[in-house]
């Protein structure tokens, strides 16, 4: 708990470990609308909200590629969240997000039979989901877009490119087309936005310098800015004040 704000991440059943990140939840029990900056992670997450001023709602958030400096959690707001890998776009959601980069949108209040009552319990929360998640999953994946998300994970998006189309034996302009039509936004910004995830943890610990196969302090910064909206001695100096809630829960 921080302030007023209780917040946790679970992970997920090995069997979902290509489609799903995490399990989170938010509770703002502090009496006061949190601030917050949401900072690209590189997931698309699914969430049921309410508060005491606000009705259920079930939301899909497509992939972020600036800070949202505005974000805030109203006075009781409770947010469980699903946070998707890509490959779960279009083997769990059948859908493409290209047309809600940075934004989202509402779904049915039931959809995968969710319903408010689901926000009583985050462990149950949990159990149903990954049942529904199961009961969705793919008798076959294209094994070359599995393992190229499995590489691209593995290495927080520090692979070139070209050594992706070469591991995976699909043409690079092939998958830059894939990711542009399905989700937004090229493999290389994606790639990207997973290595500024990566760097919240370093940057949490006070190491201002690049780790994660930046070409230098220069690119570093510039990086970290691009996507946070400040530089990383900034970010370092408010570990513990608003973006540090969202980052935490990212860190894997």
């Amino acid at each position: 708990m921080e302030d007023g704000l209780h917040y946790a991440l679970v992970k997920p059943d090995k069997a979902l470990t290509d489609f799903v990140d995490s399990f989170w939840y938010l509770h703002n029990e502090s009496g006061k609308i949190k601030e917050t900056v949401g900072l690209p992670d590189g997931r698309v997450d699914l969430f049921l909200f309410k508060s005491s001023v606000d009705d259920f709602r079930v939301i899909l958030l497509g992939l972020g590629t600036l800070p949202h400096e505005e974000a805030s959690i109203p006075i009781d707001g409770q947010i469980f969240c699903i946070s998707l890998k890509l490959l779960a776009v279009e083997y769990l959601l059948k859908d493409e997000i290209a047309d809600i980069i940075n934004t989202g949108k509402f779904l049915s209040k039931d959809f995968w039979g969710f319903c408010e009552q689901d926000l009583v319990d985050f462990d149950q929360f949990v159990v149903k989901s990954e049942r529904k998640i199961k009961s969705l999953l793919p008798v076959a994946v294209d094994e070359r877009k599995r393992r190229l998300f499995e590489l691209i994970y593995e290495s927080n998006g520090t692979v070139s490119i070209a050594e992706l189309s070469e591991r995976v034996f699909w043409n690079s302009r092939q998958i830059n087309r894939y990711f542009n039509q399905r989700f937004g936004l090229s493999l290389k910004s994606y790639c990207s936005i997973l290595r500024f995830r990566s760097s919240l943890d370093h940057i949490a610990q006070g190491k201002l310098f690049p780790e994660e196969h930046f070409f230098d302090q220069t690119h570093f910064i510039k990086e970290v800015k691009k996507f946070s909206g400040v530089v990383p001695k900034e970010l370092l100096k408010n570990k513990n004040d608003r973006f540090i809630l969202l980052s935490s829960l990212t860190s894997s």
